[in-house]
């Protein structure tokens, strides 16, 4: 079924009539999606108002632990109770690999208001874009993956290879033991993806069918990584559509004995995988509105001399409210380690025009054309929820606007340094700790565009990986001091 065609509960029954299931899932905060198979009478039933759904998905983290402090949404004291999952119909499509099962993304609302679930991904970024929606306003992103990929350990049950195996691999050997699909740093190499062009092949066919669909696919530096830079479209279906990439990703990758790994950095002392979002706003012709039209004969930068008074309104909310959002764009412990000097990543708020070392990278003329000018934010790892990063982008963006702010800091010079401290903008969170205590200050910028009930619930749940990470006795330890003190 193609983009543009509207599905109805009345379409449904016809939709469906030679199905006998239905596959439904929902996002939960770490980007994990959560659903189940149902029969196709069951859907019909509930298609409409929705279904019970255990909110425990809610109150665990993605190892299904519940946190060490109980968050509001579901625990003990709640039983945890069912929250309620809608389906979306607009989000339908078939799974190519699992015999073209039909599938729907779920949203989730709260039993007692039946309002949004102040925590669902799906609706935080839905709640965001209807803000601009009211001003007439909407907004269009794109998404970029970096990812590794193993080939997974041999089954110890049989010559089949798949990735289930490389967790309880992992449990008796160390991490760097696990083969990388190709060795080497190859970045858009055209040989290397022969190697593997059946899954390589694979995964661009499936995204087309599975309507989450790749523009650019291609080696990256580093062993076995591939990069996907999805097709550009409306900023909720792109949120949806990134999701569903890491799902046939994954799916893909198990059939050929493949783990791919969206960690932000896997390997130490080489680069990590990114997850670049790319966002501009449209108007309801679909008008590029951060375009300015004609060039500013006296631009505050220069820089800035094709971006309109709204996109550099945006742009200032961005660099204010960077630092306080940062544990949605690195949400976990190893997230800071691809956050570092001299490793191709973002560690200042910075900004520039084409400036691949700043943290917000403007994409506008005289180097693309003006329907293109955009913000490409490049501080989000793969590893992260791009229905939070989008909203996060939209909504400081957003709050620029409303407050007509200016441009605080001049943009990043060419060949400038970067790393460290800097006059030309803040440091960046160096650890999760440290993102997660400003993300939940009172004063927050988070507080301001996404409400305390949101940031208490995310925060706290960054809280329960903060003290995982505190509790843990790593390798590295162990090795370093086993014999020595």
């Amino acid at each position: 079924m193609s983009d543009t065609e509207e599905v109805t509960l009345e379409h449904l029954p016809e939709l469906l009539k030679n199905d006998n299931a239905v596959k439904v899932a929902g996002v939960d905060v770490d980007g994990v999606l959560r659903g189940k198979l149902m029969a196709k009478k069951k859907f019909l039933s509930i298609a409409r108002e929705g279904f019970g759904f255990c909110s425990v998905i809610f109150g665990w983290d993605m190892h299904d632990q519940t946190y060490f402090r109980e968050l509001g949404i579901s625990n003990k004291e709640n039983g945890y109770r069912d929250v309620i999952a809608i389906p979306d119909l607009s989000s339908f499509r078939r799974i190519p690999w699992e015999n073209n099962v039909p599938f729907f993304l779920i949203s989730f609302h709260d039993p007692d208001t039946g309002g949004s679930l102040s925590a669902c991904p799906r609706s935080i970024l839905k709640r965001t874009v209807d803000k601009l929606k009211g001003k007439g306003y909407g907004a269009m992103a794109g998404a970029e993956y970096e990812f590794y990929q193993f080939r997974a350990p041999q089954s110890h049950d049989g010559p089949e290879r798949n990735s289930s195996s490389t967790a309880s691999f992992l449990k008796e050997n160390p991490v760097n033991s696990l083969p990388p699909l190709t060795e080497g740093m190859f970045g858009y190499s055209i040989t290397r993806p022969v190697h593997n062009q059946d899954y390589y092949y694979g995964v661009f066919d499936a995204c087309a069918q599975f309507n989450c669909g790749i523009e650019g696919w291609h080696t990256e530096s580093g062993p076995g990584v591939f990069e996907a830079a999805l097709e550009f479209g409306e900023i909720t279906a792109m949120a949806d559509k990134a999701s569903l990439f890491k799902l046939v990703v994954k799916s893909l990758g198990s059939k050929h004995g493949i783990t791919p790994c969206f960690m932000a950095k896997p390997r130490e002392g080489l680069p990590g995988n990114s997850g670049h979002m790319h966002v501009s706003i449209v108007d309801d012709s679909g008008k590029n509105l951060f375009y300015r039209g004609e060039e500013d004969a006296s631009p505050p930068y220069p820089d800035v001399r094709f971006l309109s008074d709204l996109g550099r309104h945006f742009l200032a909310g961005l660099i204010d409210g960077l630092p306080d959002i940062m544990p949605i764009l690195a949400p976990n412990v190893n997230s800071y380690k691809r956050l570092v000097e001299n490793f191709w990543a973002p560690v200042t708020v910075s900004w520039g025009l084409e400036h691949r070392a700043a943290s917000i990278r403007l994409i506008s003329p005289p180097t693309s054309s003006g329907k293109a000018t955009r913000f490409e934010v490049r501080v989000p790892g793969a590893d992260t929820n791009p229905h939070f990063v989008l909203a996060a982008i939209l909504a400081l963006g957003w709050r620029g606007i409303e407050k007509k702010m200016k441009i605080a800091i001049p943009p990043l010079g060419k060949g400038e340094d970067v790393g460290g401290e800097s006059d030309k903008g803040v440091r960046l969170a160096k650890s999760l700790k440290e993102a997660t205590q400003r993300f939940m200050s009172k004063d927050s910028v988070a507080r301001e565009v996404f409400g305390d009930e949101f940031v208490d619930h995310y925060g706290g749940t960054r809280e329960h990986e903060i003290r995982l990470w505190d509790e843990a006795v790593t390798d590295w330890e162990v090795r370093r001091y086993i014999e020595t003190v």
